[in-house]
Formats: structure tokens, sequence, C-alpha cells
């Protein structure tokens, strides 16, 4: 018996050593969009930690079957990652290894669209039978998979998925509606975020929660209101009615509070997006943060960021949920559970989680009236007085890039813009800072347990004119498929077809020598990327629009039935297009940074610190460094002390000290991470895993995900 005392008491040791390190499975996964359902990016794993993260090595890979922006962040429950690929294809892979375990989709019937992920679900105690299902969305279906075996769920929806345009009504059943962002799970509902087209005649973004077992509808709440509801006012009489008019939608995705039943919602602007003269008014609920009853919908508060927007100042991001120290009435420091909101503008709205209270002031700014005829702007936006934007908001002569070769011509036409910020685009032109694609993105904004925000942001100037439309006389002199070119794509790809691939807008010259008819078709149908699928053409217009770009036309009469229903009636006026700021040789307007990574401390609203985030590789060539680049994908941060984020152009991923934003590891990935990474542990292992797409910002395309550890 003495002999085994000793022996009793090592195993005593170990096992106490042992346990010491084993956590909760839900510390160690990562199971839900961007972390969990607060959308904090945070991890409590420490394992890969400040002092051993130059250790880090590529541990796996994974190809996938196709290539492209992969934006989707990986969730992993349990030990299996689950994923998504460029061609909205969902997978399952042994979250240690990297090895396939079953994969959903048919590559020969592509979806060609992004995807930033899917959601997860299992069912509680009370049915006794194991259920557990990846609810993901591929063009305007919802559909539910079993998550053990990647096979369809016949009980949900129409043997095993259901059309989100289900109860906005007959007029926009066959509307452009598709979903890039992982819905949001609720008890046995999913919220699910949408997108629609930004010009006349889009679907009405109304949130809808669907049931998770059936996929039957549970509630919807309209984002423009119907008469009798809050906000109904803000509009025109019967704006809800009028088909030429919708947006208002969620497509960036949401934040629950769980333990509270309150769902945060963030929405864009209404359609048109830059013109408004037909929605005089402000026009709630667009361009809010919302706050519902997750059960039933119901409004509990709002804040509108935005009074009508004819900017395209969506809110680009879910919410972040978060808990802050702040001083009481009695001068004693309390805890206040928040929400943050970031903005394109550069803004971060802090607001009490369950009253709705600004915990900065927000000041009403009065702005510039509209100079186009028609247009009714509001004569005030709101501006927080804190913290103050992470995004530059003015640009002045002395902001014009010295490592631009052509100085005097972007000095020219500076000075012939108008360049405040809030000025209403005008025929002349205005200038847009941050851009469309600026401040905060989709990628998110990070937050650790003592109140710091964590957010990237693009410092890139962007130009904008607005011109009317053409006459209906000159359209009518014009052959169908250019008439319907002239319509619905010149906006973004030119009256020439040239496009403007340095903003992001390929050319279609000569596109019959890249593609066929058949692909050019469906992308028409079913938009590509960030580009909108155009059901409203009929069959014969969509027929002489693809015969026009490939240059056999022929113009004859049609009788095809009409596919789209009624035409929209288009606003008088439009932009010229979407241009960044740039010379003649793609050099930006603007000084560097053109991208930044920022430690918020929202107890007190100060910066903990900021850095250019990414390396412009020609300039630092010639030993310019610190330009940072723009950047797609957001940030994780653990308890380990670390900032993990990819994001940038220069296709590297890093990771940054987050008390001091010293950067103490970075890798070269195969292809640019524009995506947000996830880490987790699986067999007392930490991983940080990241999608390698590319594909923006001209990087090269990809297919791997790419797992570290250490």
């Amino acid at each position: 018996m003495k002999k085994l005392l000793p022996l009793l008491g090592i195993a005593l040791i170990l096992f106490a050593f042992v346990h010491s390190f084993q956590q909760d499975p839900a510390d160690t996964d990562w199971p839900e969009y961007l972390g969990g359902p607060d959308r904090s990016h945070y991890s409590p794993l420490t394992q890969i930690n400040t002092g051993n993260v130059g250790q880090l090595k590529q541990a796996w890979s994974y190809a996938a079957p196709d290539s492209g922006q992969m934006q989707a962040n990986s969730i992993i429950v349990g030990g299996v990652l689950y994923g998504v690929t460029a061609t909205v294809q969902v997978f399952a892979l042994d979250a240690a290894t990297g090895k396939q375990r079953w994969i959903f989709g048919d590559p020969l019937k592509a979806w060609h669209s992004t995807s930033r992920g899917v959601a997860y679900w299992k069912n509680g105690d009370r049915s006794g039978v194991p259920d557990s299902r990846i609810i993901f969305t591929v063009g305007p279906k919802l559909y539910a998979i079993n998550a053990e075996t990647g096979k369809l769920v016949d009980s949900f929806g129409d043997g095993g998925s259901v059309d989100m345009r289900v109860s906005l009504g007959p007029e926009h059943a066959s509307k452009f509606l598709i979903s890039n962002t992982p819905g949001t799970v609720f008890e046995d509902l999913i919220v699910m975020p949408t997108r629609v087209d930004e010009g006349a005649g889009a679907a009405p973004g109304y949130i809808q929660a669907f049931d998770v077992r059936t996929g039957k509808v549970a509630w919807t709440f309209h984002t423009i209101p119907r008469p009798g509801e809050f906000g109904y006012d803000t509009w025109p009489k019967d704006m809800a009615n009028d088909p030429d008019i919708g947006g208002v939608n969620c497509w960036a995705g949401m934040a629950v509070d769980r333990q509270r039943g309150i769902l945060y919602v963030p929405t864009g602007s209404a359609s048109y997006d830059f013109y408004g003269g037909n929605r005089p008014g402000q026009n709630l609920f667009a361009n809010c943060l919302l706050a519902l009853d997750a059960r039933t919908g119901k409004r509990l508060w709002h804040f509108q960021t935005m009074h009508h927007d004819i900017w395209d100042r969506d809110l680009p991001s879910p919410p972040t949920l978060l808990t802050v120290t702040r001083n009481g009435p009695d001068g004693r420091p309390r805890k206040i559970d928040a929400v943050a909101q970031t903005s394109k503008q550069g803004y971060v709205f802090v607001f009490d989680r369950v009253t709705g209270k600004p915990l900065f002031d927000i000041n009403e700014v009065p702005v510039a009236k509209s100079t186009i005829p028609g247009e009714t702007t509001w004569p005030t936006q709101p501006v927080p007085t804190k913290p103050a934007p992470y995004a530059r908001q003015k640009m002045t002569e002395a902001d014009i890039n010295p490592h631009s070769t052509e100085r005097d011509s972007l000095l020219t036409r500076f000075r012939s813009i108008d360049t405040k910020s809030f000025t209403p685009i005008s025929q002349r032109g205005t200038l847009l800072l941050p851009g469309c694609d600026g401040g905060a993105e989709w990628g998110g904004s990070a937050a650790d347990p003592e109140g710091v925000l964590y957010v990237n942001s693009n410092d890139i100037a962007w130009l904008f004119t607005m011109k009317e439309r053409p006459k209906d006389d000159q359209l009518a002199s014009l052959s169908p498929g250019q008439k319907a070119y002239t319509i619905n794509c010149a906006n973004c790809h030119g009256t020439d077809r040239k496009g403007n691939p340095k903003s992001g807008f390929p050319s279609l010259v000569n596109i019959n020598t890249r593609r066929d008819k058949a692909f050019v078709s469906r992308i028409i149908t079913n938009g590509r990327g960030m580009m909108p699928g155009f059901t409203q053409l009929s069959a014969d217009e969509k027929q002489a629009l693809v015969s026009f770009l490939f240059g056999d036309e022929k113009v004859e009469p049609t009788t095809a039935a009409k596919s789209g229903g009624s035409k929209p009636k288009f606003p008088p006026y439009r932009i010229s297009g979407y241009n960044k700021f740039l010379d003649s040789k793609g050099a930006y307007a603007i000084k560097p940074p053109w991208g930044t990574l920022n430690a918020i401390d929202l107890n007190t609203g100060e910066y903990r610190w900021k850095i250019p985030l990414g390396e412009d590789p020609d300039l630092k060539k010639k030993g310019v460094d610190n330009t940072g680049t723009e950047n797609y994908g957001g940030p994780v941060v653990t308890a380990g002390g670390l900032v993990f984020i990819a994001a940038t152009k220069d296709e590297m991923f890093r990771a940054f000290d987050r008390k001091t934003g010293q950067l103490l590891w970075e890798t070269k990935l195969p292809a640019a991470g524009h995506a947000t990474p996830s880490t987790y542990q699986v067999g007392g292992k930490q991983y940080v895993v990241i999608a390698c797409g590319g594909g923006k910002l001209g990087t090269k395309k990809g297919n791997q995900w790419v797992a570290f550890s250490l």
C-alpha cells in the first residue's frame, strides 16, 4: 500500500495537469460566423500567443474543386470544419488534417456568387433524436443539409430548400434576391440577411425568420413600413406598395443577444442608391441599426446612421456585442452591455444594448443641399463625437499622392470637383471619401473582453458624377440589345464596354473570345460576385443583350412573352460609373496609408493604436514602407494576446500584438485571403485557418484553405 501511494500521487498530479488544459468544447470550437452570436471575432484560446506566434507553420491545406473569390469565415464544430467554395459548394473537413468528409453542390451548375459561410443548428433534448444541420443559400434558395452526411433534409421546405422571396409578395416573386452572409440562429429560428438589386424595381429587403425544422416563415419585419406601421410617415404615401422602390435590406449579417432574445440588424440604403427624388423623407428603416425581438420580429429600438441616403452608405458589417466599463451617475464604474456598429463613413456608433441610448453623444450636423433637380436631401446627418473616425474624412491638395507621376493632372481634377463631406453627388463631380468600399467593410470588427474594438479600414477616394438618363426618344433610336445595355450595364461597364478594371469592373470588349453565350446569359440572370442578376429583363431583352455583347445582334421584331413582369420606372438621373480616384496608370490620387488597422478603447472612446495594414510591393521595392493596401476580410482577436488578419492586397497573413499593434508574424499565402480567419482547438492543438481565394483588387485567383499551428 505504501508503494502505491507515491504512484497515486503522481497520477493525481498528472490528472490535474491535463485537466487544467482542458476547455469546454464551446471554447475550443469556432461554432458560428465570426466566432459566435455576438460577432466579436474573439477566441479564449491561448496556446498560440505573443511569445510563440513566430513559430507558426502550415499544418494542412485543402484545395477546393473551383477557384476565385472565397470570402467564407469557416465554422468549426466538434472537430469538423465547414466552409463554402467560390461557386457555393458546401464542404466538411476533418479540422485536424484538412481531409474532406463530404461536399454538397454541383460544379456543373455552379452559382457564380460569393458566400461568407454557413450556419450550424443542433436540436435540443426535447426530441430525443440527434439532429444537426448546416443552413446555407444558393441563389434565392435557403437549404438545409445534414451536418453529418451532407445530404438534404427532405422535411425542410420543399425537399430541402425554400425560396427566400416567399413572403415578399407575388410582385417580387421573380426579382433578384440572394444571400452572401450566413443567417443568425436563435432557438429554432434562422434570420436571413439578403442582398437585392440596388436599382429601380429592386425587391424589398424585409427581414425574415425561418423555422429551422420546417423552412416556414415565422415572422417578417417590413423595413419599408406599411400603412399603420412605425416609420410609414417617413416615406411618401403608399411607398410601401410602390414596386419601383426596394432595398432597405440587411446584407452584412446580424448579431443576437441570446440571453435577452434581442436581434441586432444593420440595414442598407433604399433603391435607387444615388438618387432619391422619388422617395423624399427620412426613409426609415434604411441605414438603421435595428433591435428586434428575436422571437417575434417586433421593433424594440432603432437608430438611423444616415438619413435619406444618396451615397450608398449601407451599414457594411454585422454589429459587435461587447461589454464596456463606464462611470455611473454615482461616479462609480459600472459594466454596460453594448452594441457597436461600424460604418462605411469610418464612424463607430456605440449604444446601450438594451435601451438603444448612445454611449457617446451623436450630433446632427447640417449638410449641403442637392443641386440635382427633383432631389430633396435631408438637412442634417448624424456624426458621433467619439470615437474619432478611423477613416479619413477629407482630402486637401496636400493629400495628393506624392508617389504618382501625374500630380499636376490629379490636382487639376481635384480642383474641379466638390470635395466637402456629405456633398450630394453633382453633375460637375463629387469626391466620396471614404469611397463606396471605404471605411469598414463586410469583414466586420473584433472585440476583446476589455472593451477594445479592432477594425480594419479602407482609405481610398472615389469620384462620382451625376448625369441625366437617356431620354425615351434617344433610347428608341438604339437597337434592342444596345438599349438593354445602356439601361442596365453602362453604369458599371461604360458606354464603350471597356469597363473600369482598376475599380473592379471588367471590360466586356471581345467577350466572345473569352466566354460563350450560355455562360454570359446565366451571369445576366443570376449575377456574379457583387453584380446583381437582372431578372427584370424579358427573354427577348436578354437574348438581344447577349447578341449585342457578342456583336451579332439581328434587329428583328419578336413576340416572346415577357418574363420580368411590369417594367420599373427608372429615375431621371444616374451616376456615370463607380470610379476610384486614380491617375492614368492606376495609382491612387490620395496619399497613403490606403488601409489601416485600428484598436479603439470603447470604454473611453480613445485609440490604443492605429497602424498601416499591408504593403504596396512596388513602392516597397523603392524603399517606401507602411503604405497600407485596400483590404477585404476582418480580424480575429484571441486571449493569447493576438490579432490575426489577412485581407490585404499583398497576399500576406499577419499576427499583431493586440496591446501595442506590433507585428509579430507574417507569411505569404498562396492567394490573397479576402476573408476573416477562424481559430479553434482540436486534439489539444490550436489552429488558425484562412480561405485563400484572391480574385479581388487584381490579385490572382486561388482555391485553398490553409491552416497554421505551432
